[in-house]
């Protein structure tokens, strides 16, 4: 591992445990099932989703879904504040460049989460590329990939980022490299998927994710 690549002190029982009332075992098995059932259902109809040549209809579909997913995992959304621009969340922005949503990273359901409210091409490590099934689904979703053990090719993951933005495209990243736990400062957003929305000339969207 290189020494610069993003890392997180945050572990379950440092500072991540669960202090409050919690879920009998019963109900709690039959929301994790029901929350993995969605998500499997979800990757499944993938390649129908993204036959639809409205991005308009496509982006509905894809927000119907994700929600249904945080909410069978027991997660309720509810979203403040409003959008740097016009359809900069949760609508679409017709002409000139995309929009970079740039968010906090507290556990793997951020990404259904942020589809829920704005989904777009998300930027995630290659490794989820090898995975069975979810990888090439991902990849044909249009999920960019960054080889974080390589500095090297960084410059190609902005201009890949870069030229999304220039395109239209919404795209939804993480740049603290790694989860936290949500509670305290977090991590340091790390520049590179910034210079890519200077040099496409894109709005950059912050969104907070609290659990």
């Amino acid at each position: 591992m290189s020494h610069w690549l993003p890392a997180s002190p945050c572990t379950p029982p440092g500072c991540a445990g669960h202090e409050g009332p919690s879920r009998h075992p019963v109900p709690a098995a039959a929301l994790l099932l029901a929350g993995c059932a969605l998500t499997l259902a979800g990757a499944l109809c993938a390649p129908l989703a993204l036959a639809l040549t409205r991005r308009a209809a496509r982006e509905r579909l894809i927000r119907s879904w994700a929600h249904a997913v945080v909410r069978a995992f027991g997660v309720r959304v509810r979203v403040t504040g409003l959008p740097a621009v016009p359809g900069g969340v949760s609508g679409i922005r017709e002409g000139g460049p995309g929009v970079l949503v740039v968010a906090n990273h507290v556990s793997w359901l951020d990404i259904p989460l942020a589809a829920a409210v704005c989904p777009g091409r998300m930027l995630a490590k290659s490794d989820i590329r090898q995975w069975p099934l979810l990888g090439p689904l991902a990849a044909l979703g249009g999920t960019l990939f960054v080889e974080r053990e390589r500095l090297r090719a960084l410059p190609a993951t902005v201009h890949a980022i870069a030229s999304a933005l220039r395109g239209g495209a919404r795209v939804v990243v993480f740049p603290e490299g790694s989860t936290w736990c949500g509670r305290g400062p977090g991590g340091r957003f790390r520049p590179a998927a910034f210079q890519a929305a200077i040099d496409a000339g894109a709005t950059v969207q912050p969104l907070r994710i609290r659990y």
